[in-house]
């Protein structure tokens, strides 16, 4: 029974988070059992383009450590802040959401190539993070309880939690701008005046993950060839009235 539940409250998850966050606890309990190692999972250039290790492409968001406080404080943040956000702004908009986890990814593998970065799942968690931050800049957050602030200051909080950590803010800085960048082409530019929207969702995208619900009501036989009112207008004798007329006149 409490199995059931807790696959019910799982398939109640949206499919892109569902997916991401699932990809990560397994990737993490693989490197915790020894089942394959952080080093065939990190980005490496040199071993993604002359080794065609392209596999590296995709762990290298998938990885946030091995089990302690950094990769359950990440997972907590990496799952709340993308179901809200497919939930929130992207409801009902999957290859949309979609699209923007290509265009995050694609945008941070760019910036590994120059800058020494070996796992980018922090960094695509502040993505998401700063996103949701400025399409709710009116949410008042709580930070443990130590702090109050408004939504869009919540990825500066992390960045300073994270200095704290003793982690580099190479990671999240690249990962805030980033999201900056999403943002500013997919929330900013289009209201400009003469404005376009550059990000479009291929349309096979969306046939596959957002196909259009289908009209299939089909209406009651007996209810099909009345109109309102209940008078058959169809079999209406047009003579009745005339007749009914003459008839007054003649009185």
């Amino acid at each position: 029974m409490a199995y059931q539940t807790l696959l019910q409250e799982y398939m109640l998850v949206p499919p892109v988070t569902r997916v991401y966050t699932t990809a990560c606890v397994i990737t993490t309990l693989a490197v915790q059992l020894d089942l394959v190692s952080p080093f065939q999972l990190y980005f490496n250039p040199i071993l993604i383009l002359r080794k065609y290790q392209l596999w590296r492409l995709v762990t290298t968001f998938l990885f946030f450590g091995n089990l302690g406080f950094n990769f359950f404080f990440n997972m907590i943040f990496t799952y709340r802040y993308c179901r809200m956000l497919e939930e929130g702004s992207f409801r009902g908009r999957t290859a949309d959401f979609i699209v923007m986890f290509i265009f995050g990814g694609v945008l941070m593998i760019l910036c590994a190539f120059f800058v020494n970065l070996l796992f980018l799942g922090q960094a695509f968690t502040i993505m998401i993070v700063y996103i949701w931050s400025r399409r709710n800049v009116y949410v008042r957050m709580n930070f443990f309880g130590l702090m109050n602030f408004q939504a869009p200051y919540l990825p500066w909080v992390l960045l300073g939690f994270s200095v704290l950590l003793g982690n580099a803010i190479s990671v999240d800085l690249v990962g805030m701008a980033i999201g900056h960048i999403y943002f500013f082409i997919e929330d900013v530019l289009p209201r400009h005046r003469n404005g376009q929207k550059l990000l479009k969702t291929p349309k096979f995208l969306k046939k596959l993950f957002d196909p259009e619900a289908e009209d299939d009501y089909v209406p009651l036989p007996e209810l099909a060839n009345i109109r309102p009112g209940g008078f058959d207008w169809r079999n209406r004798n047009p003579n009745i009235p005339q007749a009914n007329n003459n008839d007054n006149a003649n009185r």
